[in-house]
């Protein structure tokens, strides 16, 4: 993948999240999707736990995908049923590619739930990486999506358990502008003592 660390340097130096609703065809194939959810893998687990898990939602599924959103928003808004719920249905469909990335704390671990729910988010950075090593663009998104309890309960999330957040996969069908970065002197200080 990479043959010397300037590759690397320029993977690290020009990965960008693309807008969902921008991206376009082709996604990952079935082999490629393998090959980018086995580099996510490759993350810190402190114990072994591997506490979190990875659900594939299809292209057929995304009709069912949509339903169960206006389910959810319509079971948890009340008043809203009879809205305009189209919103929903672009979320559900957006990408050729997309995947949910649940944390699955282990309970009674030695290893502090702060670093499973860690080990959980350096999975979905990974995600967003090997997409990118793999020529396509990723985004990350959670909303109202990810923290409904109905809806974590139809991919049966069990107590403990969250959705890091939905993972678009696809090509960009717009350029990717580059978004303001933190600077370095307002992050990075030395210890004082």
């Amino acid at each position: 993948m990479f043959n010397d660390t300037s590759s690397l340097k320029s993977h690290l130096a020009t990965r960008r999240s693309g807008k969902a609703r921008d991206m376009v065809a082709p996604g990952p194939d079935a082999d490629e999707l393998r090959a980018i959810i086995e580099l996510a893998l490759r993350t810190p687990d402190h114990g072994k736990l591997a506490p979190w898990r990875i659900i594939t939602i299809a292209p057929e599924q995304r009709d069912a995908f949509a339903a169960l959103l206006k389910q959810a928003w319509v079971a948890e808004n009340p008043g809203a049923a009879g809205m305009d719920l189209s919103a929903l249905d672009q979320f559900a469909h957006q990408a050729p590619t997309l995947l949910l990335l649940v944390s699955a704390p282990v309970a009674g671990s030695k290893i502090p739930l702060w670093e499973q729910q860690m080990s959980a988010g350096a999975v979905g950075m990974n995600l967003l990486h090997a997409a990118h090593a793999h020529g396509y663009v990723g985004s990350w998104l959670t909303g109202w999506a990810a923290f409904s309890p109905n809806v974590g309960a139809a991919f049966g999330l069990r107590e403990g358990d969250a959705i890091v957040g939905y993972f678009f996969i696809g090509t960009p069908g717009a350029d990717l502008s580059e978004r303001p970065r933190p600077y370095y002197d307002e992050i990075v200080s030395a210890w004082d003592i």
